[in-house]
């Protein structure tokens, strides 16, 4: 078993997402026996056994469910009747399985220190994102300014960025100091597998920006990933007013259908049936 608990953490560290299948009773002659535990990762791969061809091929059926949605559930799957299977696996009983979702938090990365990424900061903890926030200047970039983040990096960008582990759960919000900053760290975030870019900016900036990095080689295809202005169009003036959209925008990515991150769904077991 310890195998599929070190597959988690790996999961969970790359952003990915699965499902954990726990064998809780069973009745008859099942092929696995209470507490035989599965894992199916989102690419159809599995490690461990809940019982061969008998009901892995239904029971990875509802782990698709379970990762679409992040909802924890239980299932019974009645193999009564069935014929044994190639293997020479006696097909027959009933079993109730627990299926629970495998993800990892969401980090959101916060470039630049300032009152908009003050404000964003506190809230994007309180709605169940890691927060990472780097800047160049250790009198904003400090644990006293952002004592709810997880990381504060004090460090020129060219140094802080190759430290980041940037995945599918990522989410790049980028408001520096000045424009040269935000478009040296947009290159790089453009370049990774963030699932969200946002970057702060009036309409004339942003397009400067955008033609400077494609005068670089960024190709449009890359630039069309970017939110930018960043966040929902509210009409905020104010930085306060300013992190609300932005976080907004985040959970709106967050919560679409078919995203990798559901964690804050409730994970109460839902019942379910599977039959023949």
């Amino acid at each position: 078993m310890e195998d599929i608990y070190k597959e988690i953490v790996r999961i969970q560290e790359e952003g990915g997402v699965a499902a954990l299948a726990s064998i809780l009773w069973v009745k008859g002659s099942t092929p696995r026996s209470a507490g035989s535990k599965m894992l199916l990762r989102s690419d159809g791969t599995i490690l461990g056994s809940v019982g061969g061809g008998c009901a892995e091929a239904e029971v990875w059926q509802a782990a698709r469910e379970v990762m679409e949605t992040g909802i924890a559930k239980v299932f019974k799957f009645d193999m009564t009747g069935r014929d044994s299977t190639p293997d020479g696996l006696i097909c027959g009983g009933i079993m109730e399985v627990y299926l629970e979702p495998i993800i990892s938090q969401p980090a959101l990365h916060l470039f630049g220190a300032g009152h908009i990424a003050f404000y964003t900061s506190k809230l994007a903890k309180t709605v169940g994102f890691k927060v990472v926030v780097v800047d160049e200047r250790p009198a904003y970039a400090s644990k006293e300014k952002f004592p709810e983040a997880d990381v504060v990096l004090a460090e020129e960008f060219d140094i802080a960025l190759p430290k980041l582990k940037i995945n599918k759960n990522s989410y790049i919000v980028i408001a520096c100091r000045g424009h040269e900053l935000d478009q040296m760290v947009l290159e790089w975030a453009v370049k990774t597998e963030a699932r969200y870019i946002g970057m702060i900016g009036s309409k004339k900036k942003v397009k400067t920006v955008f033609e400077n990095l494609k005068e670089k080689g960024i190709p449009s295809e890359r630039l069309e990933r970017v939110h930018a202005p960043v966040g929902l169009e509210i009409y905020s003036e104010t930085p306060e007013e300013i992190a609300v959209s932005i976080v907004a925008e985040l959970i709106k990515v967050r919560r679409q259908p078919g995203t990798a991150d559901k964690s804050h769904q409730s994970h109460g077991a839902i019942s379910s049936s599977v039959h023949d």
